[in-house]
């Protein structure tokens, strides 16, 4: 499988790659469950919990600025791809539409399709975090989480929520999906936070 699919990184690639990462040749698509198929003209994204209730539509999304990005992606199971170009709206951007209360300090994320995970607000609102709806210029694909999903750079990628239509603010951490079965509260890559301990 190694050499296939996936290979060590070389030295010149080793300070971007984790402890424990292989770099993928392609992108693999991980999933549990099945994958929502999501009509653009009815996609909705929920604000709710310690936050004012609002509802956004995509045309809302894409009247915000649209930017150029290129993340480095870190998946739990132990493959990386390096430079992955992407197009979205930075979660900055968009948390200036939204009213929360200062107690929030963390946040379900909600999928379509059921999938939640949960996140501190410390981790959530950073300049390089955005939502994406393109990969490398093409539309992002539903396998991928289209037609919009969360990309974290900085922490595994099940924290990326694919198919991502809502946050749920909070004053105290819950867990989410794969955090209920046994992973990481946060999933920091270079700390290889991959399990709980408890």
């Amino acid at each position: 499988m190694l050499g296939k699919f996936f290979q060590k990184p070389q030295k010149e690639e080793s300070d971007r790659v984790p402890q424990g990462q292989y770099l993928t040749k392609g992108f693999p698509v991980l999933t549990y469950g099945a994958t929502p198929k999501i009509n653009i003209d009815e996609w909705k994204f929920k604000v709710w919990g310690l936050a004012k209730p609002q509802t956004f539509t995509w045309s809302d999304f894409m009247a915000l600025p649209q930017h150029q990005f290129t993340a480095d992606f870190h998946c739990v199971t132990r493959w990386s791809k390096l430079d992955v170009k992407w197009t979205g709206i930075k979660v900055t951007d968009f948390m200036k539409l939204i009213e929360v209360d200062p107690k929030a300090a963390h946040i379900m994320e909600h999928s379509y399709g059921g999938y939640t995970t949960n996140i501190a607000m410390e981790d959530f609102v950073r300049e390089e975090n955005f939502f994406a709806f393109k990969v490398f210029d093409e539309d992002l694909q539903t396998e991928h989480g289209g037609p919009m999903r969360l990309v974290v750079p900085h922490l595994y990628a099940w924290k990326s929520a694919k198919w991502i239509n809502g946050l749920e603010f909070l004053e105290r951490e819950e867990l989410g999906f794969w955090e209920r079965n046994g992973y990481h509260r946060r999933g920091e890559p270079w700390a290889e936070e991959r399990y709980s301990s408890f």
